[in-house]
């Protein structure tokens, strides 16, 4: 019975008409809404919060209600580069200049690189470069794919649990279904207790999102050509090209993407009062739970 209860509901969630009567549920449940809610819960929005709750309407709600007040509070889309550029000097966190073969916004990530203590600049610097990808996404393409070269990593480097516990909360509360996949490539030892202690926090259904690729492995010099144009990959990555990091140029990109988010958000058209500073780590990311029960 319960095999087939579930494969009754895998057939629901597959179904359009049955997302779509699930997109409507929500919306009268949410009511009206205006200004940036409205600019946010796109339909698209919606089933990404729909599938991280099993399209059970009444926890969609309340998740995304808890986005809402969260983005009214830390508001993401008023960060600007200039606020945070200190943070992506070494190029620690950048969007790569290439898609993935499905369409998909690339953030390419080397914690090797960190240069920085601020927890909170850390995860400011993260959390801008979230929303600079969704800006950069494919038409009609809700996720992005993340590589994640760990050149040079050590305890020095290593950034601590807690503060990637704060990220893991974010992401999987504010930004569900945004991860498609995450490359971590030629991961050292060093990293394996780290995983380890922060996978205890990570939803089963992000765990799978994670891909641990070595040079040296067929099958993982099979998935990275399923998924990239080897002519575009870094070589840090398999590829053939070279993973160069221009923080002056990048800079530039970023400062005119800053000119397309605010147009994107109404904000050419309103005064800018930037978020104050020494938010609280609890205002930041509020203490996690283990995610046992939360679907990314």
């Amino acid at each position: 019975m319960f095999l087939l209860r579930r494969q009754t509901q895998n057939h629901h969630e597959n179904d359009s008409s049955y997302q779509d009567t699930k997109v409507a549920e929500l919306k009268t449940a949410l009511g009206p809404l205006s200004g940036r809610q409205l600019k946010y819960c796109t339909d698209a929005c919606l089933r990404r919060y729909l599938e991280a709750r099993n399209w059970n309407v009444d926890k969609t709600k309340k998740m995304l209600e808890e986005t809402l007040e969260w983005r009214a509070t830390y508001r993401p889309e008023e960060i600007r580069w200039a606020e945070i550029a200190h943070e992506g000097e070494t190029g620690k966190v950048s969007r790569a200049n290439f898609h993935d073969r499905h369409g998909r916004a690339v953030l390419i990530m080397r914690p090797g690189m960190q240069n920085t203590t601020s927890a909170e600049d850390n995860i400011r610097h993260l959390v801008y470069l979230l929303e600079n990808a969704i800006l950069n996404l494919s038409e009609g393409q809700e996720q992005m794919s993340w590589l994640i070269d760990f050149t040079g990593l050590s305890l020095s480097t290593n950034i601590s649990v807690k503060t990637s516990r704060d990220i893991i909360h974010i992401l999987q509360n504010h930004y569900p279904e945004r991860l498609a996949i995450a490359f971590l490539y030629n991961p050292p030892r060093i990293f394996q207790a780290f995983w380890k202690a922060i996978r205890f926090f990570l939803d089963p259904n992000t765990v799978q999102k994670v891909k641990f690729v070595y040079p040296n492995n067929k099958d993982s010099v099979e998935l990275m050509k399923s998924l990239f144009d080897m002519e575009n990959l870094p070589s840090e990555f398999g590829g053939k090209t070279s993973l160069k990091y221009d923080h002056e140029e990048f800079s530039r990109l970023m400062t005119e993407d800053d000119v397309k988010t605010a147009k994107f958000w109404g904000l050419d058209e309103e005064p800018f009062n930037p978020p104050k500073k020494g938010h609280s780590g609890a205002e930041v990311a509020p203490e996690p739970v283990p995610v046992q029960a939360v679907v990314s």
